[in-house]
């Protein structure tokens, strides 16, 4: 067997939307869709990191698409409903990765003894010491707070040195390249960058306080295959959003 590459980083915290976990145009779990990224995830921890992952949940339900009073259910509880789906999603990548021989530790922001353990930093960082892929689900456990601002949040409480945001476009655009073929795609912004042309690469609470707290934020493209690996490498994949420009 050959060796593998040593990655560039120490410790990644990698998030995945729910959109990750189906294919395109659908919704639920297509378990082959789940396979493919958990593969990937694989063999970038295989290269060495200390990985973590994120998990969305928009595949099953978005809790903002509840907002505006227009349904019996209050939003609040909408929320509570999306960071329920990202344990479902957690549970199909936890089996997905444990099937290709890796061991994980599933990890919820709202206590459900049942089925994964309860999020404590300490023993995070401890089970991602011991070389444990850590899946981190049910957002940070309160309402109106997106997966992706929960991810700058663990990305900074688990001395990450990356947030690795995996998309379906190759990295941070102009304009949607899903609508605009002539949209530009960067492959540096900083985070004022970002803010100032409200470019689309996660919520504003999430680049706050990545730009705060200076937390590289790497944006690919996870359907080409190997790019969660390249990305972990360290290699030129996506867009960088950081403090500076080289």
């Amino acid at each position: 067997m050959t060796a593998a590459v040593p990655s560039a980083h120490r410790r990644v915290l990698l998030k995945l939307s729910g959109e990750s976990f189906v294919r395109p145009g659908e919704r639920g779990i297509a378990m082959d869709e789940v396979l493919h990224v958990a593969t990937q995830t694989f063999r970038a921890a295989a290269r060495g990191v200390q990985l973590a992952v994120v998990i969305g949940g928009g595949n099953i339900l978005r809790g903002a698409s509840f907002s505006g009073g227009q349904t019996a259910v209050q939003e609040a509880t909408a929320h509570s409903m999306g960071m329920l789906a990202t344990v479902i999603n957690g549970l199909a990548l936890q089996d997905a990765l444990e099937s290709l021989g890796a061991q994980t530790r599933l990890m919820t922001a709202i206590r459900m003894d049942g089925v994964a353990e309860p999020y404590i930093r300490r023993r995070a960082r401890r089970h991602l010491e011991k070389g444990r892929i850590v899946i981190l689900a049910a957002g940070t456990g309160s309402p109106f707070v997106t997966t992706d601002t929960a991810a700058a949040q663990r990305a900074l409480e688990l001395d990450a040195d990356i947030l690795l945001k995996a998309t379906r476009v190759d990295g941070v655009y102009s304009d949607d390249p899903e609508k605009n073929p002539h949209a530009m795609l960067y492959r540096e912004l900083t985070y004022q960058q970002v803010r100032e042309q409200n470019l689309r690469v996660m919520d504003a609470t999430a680049i706050s306080q990545c730009m705060e707290h200076a937390m590289p934020i790497l944006v690919f493209n996870y359907r080409l295959e190997g790019n969660i690996e390249r990305a972990v490498a360290g290699e030129r994949v996506g867009t960088l959003v950081s403090g500076r420009q080289e």
